[in-house]
């Protein structure tokens, strides 16, 4: 709309006054086909290609981790989850990431990506299972395509909405690279944050998983976060953590959740690895990754200090510890900030950002099933 509103500017500072009416038709019947993005339907199509379009700016960042017997395990445990879910028939695609950092990102259209730290700092497939049920409903209930429309994040000029009624090639770049961001640093509402650690659990105890996995992986979050005074890594967000943990556990009791299986040997047989500390992990130069797009302007910072329900960092976002715990400043969190960003969300990822493609029959399913017990 900007350069259409240009446009007119210098049309009756130049234009002569027999023609202006005529070109003013023409402008118009292009500002027309420029609607508001939250006025726009996304397709589940659409939905899908931005999702590519995102993975593989996410996979560009950290790499993929190329172990077969890895990726393999963690798309049979995000299958029969995502089978359970209320949108089984995307093609849902599960990526591990190749950094030490502790994080997950969900794209759009089944598109679930989790880090090779986040599997050494979960111990059993229960903790495993809240984890992606958690990204999984953030996928089913479109709340990364809702939040941009919702914020209008994204405006287009005449020329790239086009003719046809559809999305673009250069409309869904521009949508994915503000779903990227969005994601990186997980700007989710309180809303959507509660939804997915509520549906993500009844989703892990529907198949037999024990319910309270997802809290287990927030309190070792909560520990490993502990005397961190900076935004950094999966699930660190607001509402706090603590709230979190007992919002699940209310859930749990409500719903009469009784999954009890933690399926401990089937994941120390495959996940063999534990996560780094915060002080070893290497991260990128002047923390790049994490200020996508520039740091906000003042008022924006100061906007979000008083909105708790934007956060950043990932997969959890901003730490959401007790006051006094963010109040302490560490050794750790020192060296990270001299090295110019935050451990788990700034961590340094592999070189190869090619797609580990994986083939899962239903028969394997349906036997990996059975082993939920």
């Amino acid at each position: 709309m900007k350069n259409v509103t240009l446009a007119l500017a210098l049309l009756f500072t130049a234009t002569p006054a027999f023609a202006q009416f005529g070109q003013l038709s023409k402008l118009k019947q292009q500002a027309d086909r420029v609607k508001k993005l939250s006025d726009m339907n996304i397709s589940d199509k659409d939905e899908r290609v931005l999702g590519e379009q995102v993975s593989t700016l996410i996979r560009n960042d950290f790499g993929v981790y190329q172990d077969d017997a890895v990726a393999k395990y963690v798309t049979m445990v995000g299958s029969v989850l995502a089978q359970a879910s209320s949108r089984p028939g995307l093609d849902w695609q599960f990526i591990v990431l190749d950094t030490d950092g502790v994080n997950a990102f969900a794209a759009p259209g089944g598109i679930v990506h989790i880090t090779r730290g986040a599997l050494g700092l979960i111990k059993n497939e229960a903790q495993l299972a809240g984890v992606l049920g958690h990204e999984i409903t953030h996928i089913t209930e479109k709340h990364t395509v809702n939040a941009i429309q919702k914020g209008n994040m994204v405006s287009f000029t005449a020329e790239e909405a086009g003719n046809q009624s559809g999305f673009t090639g250069a409309m869904i770049s521009k949508l994915a690279q503000a779903a990227y961001k969005n994601i990186l640093n997980n700007k989710f509402d309180r809303g959507d944050e509660n939804e997915s650690d509520r549906v993500g659990v009844q989703l892990a105890a529907k198949l037999g998983y024990a319910p309270a996995g997802l809290a287990e992986v927030l309190a070792r979050i909560a520990d490993r976060n502990k005397d961190q005074a900076e935004p950094n890594g999966m699930f660190a967000s607001h509402p706090l953590i603590k709230d979190r943990i007992v919002n699940i556990e209310k859930t749990i009791k409500e719903q009469n959740l009784t999954g009890s299986a933690t399926v401990v040997a089937r994941y120390t047989g495959v996940i063999t690895f534990d996560a780094k500390p915060l002080s070893e992990i290497a991260i990128t130069d002047a923390g790049a990754r994490g200020l996508a797009g520039g740091e906000p302007a003042k008022d924006d910072k100061d906007k979000d200090k008083k909105d708790e329900g934007k956060k950043r960092g990932g997969f959890l976002g901003k730490v959401g510890l007790t006051s006094g715990q963010q109040a302490q400043n560490s050794q750790t969190v020192a060296s990270a900030g001299a090295r110019g960003g935050v451990p788990d969300r700034d961590a340094k990822g592999g070189g190869n950002p090619s797609v580990k493609i994986v083939k899962v029959s239903p028969a394997e399913l349906e036997a990996f099933k059975k082993g939920i017990a």
